[in-house]
């Protein structure tokens, strides 16, 4: 007969998801929650669902829920950074694809799981072939509207938190409030900075490969 392992591996999953994709100023941020499956009908009791659909007050007291209660991992590639790591990849989907590969990883180390869910954001192969030792060992199921999934429902509450959260203090560090997304004001605001401090400025604090820059830089 076959050896047995004494003890079973838990049940539970890996869901992961990202912030600041869409907005032109701040990191992009990716969040990994390992989640125990027991565990599932507590989220839905808490409200945990797509941060899309949560105010930023709300998702900052979920946030603060999770990381006291879960395993959780947070991928934080700030504008700079960002900007070098696109730059080189010269795509945006294999940039996520290395972000969403550290956090499965890094929850990797911390617990024992053989599925991981992403929302669908390019080619599969693109993640597979950014995971380390531990994460080929594992399931990978990237689907639309993954937030239907509540592990990664939490994961995107994370992201969005941490990603309110280093906005703020990069605001609070250049000294002009940096306003989410790509609206006009968005652009008003980068051109301010632009024309106090040079259009390089915007390597600091922008994702300078949107095409806010270039109607930035063509107004200077």
């Amino acid at each position: 007969m076959a050896n047995l392992p004494l003890f079973s591996e838990p049940k539970g999953h890996i869901g992961t998801d990202e912030s600041g994709k869409g907005d032109y100023f701040g990191p992009l941020v990716v969040a990994g929650v390992y989640l125990p499956q027991e565990q599932e009908p507590v989220l839905n009791e808490l409200g945990v669902r797509d941060s899309k659909k949560i105010s930023d007050n709300r998702v900052r007291e979920l946030a603060d829920i999770l990381k006291k209660g879960y395993e959780i991992s947070l991928v934080v590639i700030g504008p700079q950074k960002y900007n070098e790591l696109y730059a080189k990849l010269r795509n945006l989907n294999r940039l996520l694809a290395w972000a969403h590969s550290r956090a499965i990883e890094n929850l990797l180390e911390k617990v024992p799981c053989s599925l991981a869910v992403t929302d669908q954001f390019g080619d599969k192969s693109y993640v597979l072939n950014a995971l380390m030792k531990r994460g080929r060992e594992i399931e990978l199921v990237q689907k639309p509207r993954a937030e239907e999934d509540p592990a990664v429902a939490a994961a995107s509450i994370l992201a969005r938190a941490e990603f309110l959260r280093r906005l703020y203090f990069l605001s609070q560090e250049v000294g002009v409030t940096l306003p989410k997304g790509a609206a006009p004001i968005v652009e008003e605001v980068g051109l301010k900075l632009a024309r106090e401090n040079g259009p390089d400025f915007l390597d600091r604090v922008a994702k300078v490969h949107f095409k806010t820059t270039q109607r930035i830089r063509k107004n200077l």
